[in-house]
């Protein structure tokens, strides 16, 4: 797919780095999965993976965590 951002890169598949922050809660999640633009390095992320990363900050929040560096690990179905 062509990068929406650039219009001239290519999206390939790779993992990324997302820090979340809501407070005083600040997450930082490594390795995760992404495309990543070969041009300008934009990263998406997809709805499933952002839906997952946004349960874990609140669950996050929610224990009174206020910063945490974890490596991304799908939560069990």
């Amino acid at each position: 797919m062509k990068c929406p951002i650039c219009k001239n890169g290519e999206v390939h598949s790779g993992t990324t780095t997302v820090t979340l922050s809501r407070d005083e809660t600040t997450l930082v999640f490594k390795e995760v999965p992404a495309g990543i633009c070969d041009n300008c390095g934009e990263t998406y992320v997809e709805e499933s993976v952002s839906k997952d990363l946004l349960g874990l900050a609140q669950e996050a929040a929610s224990s009174g965590i206020e910063v945490d560096v974890r490596k991304y690990a799908t939560t069990p179905v």
